[in-house]
């Protein structure tokens, strides 16, 4: 049921008063966060909407089911008292470019610092983006310190296998203007096809052309940071990364029927071992469960692998999987540099990943790349072998990875062929 605005009016959407102007005006890539204005999703204070859905992306929903349940008062404003990051992260050039970052916000850490003022008078403004620090424990880096592949220095990584981290969680922004052109279609194509395939949750998408910021209803990204954060700024600072998009099924419940887990952990590894050499590790992990279909698509396509009466081949891998979805991936690795822009980074020296859609879409974004570091052949469980070929059969990722003396001409430009 709606609820009254402050005028006692009952509202169903955010449409504005006849000839009415926005109390916060949007303008996307300003050179600071007063200039660009807040991002809000507030559902309590509806004039002072300026985007279409609001904060949580799909945790949106249990936040109704806590408010019909009495359990959440539909009108209560967080208090942000001491939630400040615990790293500096930027400013950068890059975020005031509105080519680069258009999926996030970049200042959405810092909206207790620059909006200080609008957050005393009741403005509804909430982060998009929070920085802690934590401490990793993982089964296999104590297991990479007992094969003396890392050592405990005390700082990076601890005696009894913990890793000290910076880790980031982010929500999905998106500028739909910026989106339609990574995509390369109109806007008005995005947001008909948004609203309609949401069956037609959002209506404004398709009624609002003025409100161009949308905060999608779906998972996130996270990000861990290995060594001195301080060192961002520095270009000389080498760099390891690993983007990793969900498995739950092998990064948390350890299947053996895909490369997840393993690349993962080889990735933390490799990020670590770079962090104690002086560098910055980095992981990037997108909520993109099952190629972005899904886990319970992704267990029907499983079944209809194991089923096969020719096996589970690798030439059929992923046709099963587009005569269940319909396409074979969806992730689509156009929207995920930003964060890789976000952080101010234009190299990436080490690229712990094979994905030649990961390759592509960072070096079309501008990300320099100069070295691919393969997943180790003993790191591969044995079923997942098939997973394996079948990639490098659909040309998923490049089998064999450029090594420094292969590359040719600036930094990080590769061999055509990678």
């Amino acid at each position: 049921m709606s609820r009254p605005n402050r005028s006692g009016h009952i509202r169903l959407t955010s449409h504005p008063v006849s000839g009415a102007k926005p109390a916060f005006p949007i303008a996307w890539g300003a050179p600071s966060a007063r200039e660009r204005g807040p991002i809000i999703g507030t559902v309590s204070q509806p004039q002072d909407r300026n985007v279409i859905g609001s904060h949580g992306g799909s945790y949106a929903v249990y936040r109704a089911l806590a408010v019909s349940s009495g359990a959440l008062d539909p009108i209560r404003r967080p208090d942000l008292t001491n939630t400040y990051p615990a790293a500096t992260i930027g400013p950068f050039a890059q975020w005031t470019d509105p080519a680069r970052i258009v999926a996030l916000d970049p200042w959405g850490h810092l909206v207790a610092e620059n909006f200080r003022a609008e957050l005393a008078e009741g403005v509804d403004i909430r982060p998009t983006i929070a920085i802690t620090r934590a401490r990793l424990d993982l089964p296999e880096i104590k297991a990479a310190l007992d094969a003396k592949r890392l050592v405990g220095d005390g700082h990076v990584v601890h005696q009894n296998g913990g890793l000290s981290v910076v880790k980031i969680a982010i929500d999905p922004v998106w500028y739909l203007p910026g989106i339609a052109r990574r995509f390369a279609t109109s806007e008005t194509d995005l947001r008909r096809a948004l609203f309609e395939q949401t069956g037609g949750m959002f209506p404004e998408l398709v009624t609002r052309p003025d409100l161009e910021v949308f905060l999608p209803p779906i998972g996130g990204t996270t990000v861990y940071l290995f060594g001195d954060v301080e060192k961002l700024p520095d270009h000389a600072t080498r760099i390891t990364c690993r983007v990793h998009d969900e498995c739950n099924g092998s990064d948390v419940f350890g299947s053996d029927i895909c490369t997840c887990r393993p690349y993962l952990i080889h990735g933390i590894e490799e990020c670590a071992r770079g962090a104690q050499a002086g560098g910055l590790g980095l992981i990037v992990y997108n909520r993109k469960e099952g190629r972005a279909l899904g886990e319970v698509t992704k267990f029907l396509v499983y079944n209809a692998r194991k089923r096969n009466e020719d096996g589970d081949a690798a030439a059929a891998y992923f046709e099963r999987t587009e005569c269940v979805a319909g396409v074979q991936d969806a992730r689509f690795q156009q929207l995920m540099p930003d964060v890789i822009h976000w952080l101010g980074l234009n190299r990436i020296d080490r690229f712990v990943s094979m994905s030649d859609m990961k390759y592509d879409a960072l070096t079309g974004q501008g990300i320099d790349i100069v070295e691919r570091v393969p997943i180790p052949d003993e790191l591969i469980p044995a079923d997942a072998h098939v997973e394996i070929a079948a990639k490098k059969a659909a040309g998923y990722f490049s089998p064999q990875a450029p090594q420094p003396q292969d590359l040719i001409g600036s930094v990080g430009r590769p061999l055509e062929k990678y």
